[in-house]
């Protein structure tokens, strides 16, 4: 068979697949995010629709026209790229598309003053474990946690332990080291960087 009948190297099905899974594993419902990663996600959406994807597209589309494709690098390293583009393209779509923003700071201003009760999305947590070590998380969405700098996704086990509590309430973290109590000094809601 001729090779101009051969299937064009396209987005497969394991492509759409993977993406699926990889959306199903997170929560659907609700996409709780705070506005500074809204932002960030929106604007990485943006720089792929309007930069990356229409520059590579052009690469390709060069590729292409030096004749065999088979052969061809730049046409065939082209398309495997244009496919992961495409693929995160349509993941921050569908991540943007049920996003709900909540400010930390909108939080603490609707408060009037009064202390935070408990702990929810937003919340600047700090909390001592059994050794006396003092360690201060903000609890944020899922598409911009960053553990060590001590930003946790609302559903990492450790945001799920101090959900609702209070300050002076101790909790059971079950950790990979084992158990350990934890108690919570001090609950604040402010802009998260």
């Amino acid at each position: 068979m001729s090779k101009a009948f051969t299937k064009e190297d396209t987005e497969t099905d394991d492509d759409l697949d993977t993406l699926d899974a990889e959306l199903q594993s997170l929560p659907t419902k609700k996409n709780y995010i705070t506005p500074k990663g809204f932002a960030r996600m929106k604007d990485e959406l943006h720089l792929l629709l309007n930069k990356t994807r229409p520059d590579l597209t052009q690469v390709v589309a060069w590729a292409a026209s030096n004749g065999d494709r088979s052969e061809n690098a730049d046409y065939i390293y082209g398309k495997r790229k244009l496919r992961e583009i495409d693929r995160r393209i349509r993941f921050l779509s569908k991540r943007l598309e049920i996003a709900e923003v909540i400010d930390p700071a909108q939080v603490a201003s609707s408060r009037q003053g009064s202390p935070p009760e408990k702990v929810q999305f937003g919340a600047t947590v700090t909390f001592t474990n059994e050794e006396g070590i003092k360690k201060t998380i903000s609890i944020i969405g899922i598409d911009e946690s960053e553990p060590a700098k001590g930003k946790v996704s609302w559903i990492s086990p450790l945001a799920k332990v101090l959900l609702n509590q209070e300050v002076g309430d101790a909790v059971t973290f079950k950790s990979p080291k084992g158990e350990e109590e934890l108690e919570i000094l001090k609950i604040e809601y402010r802009a998260i960087d």
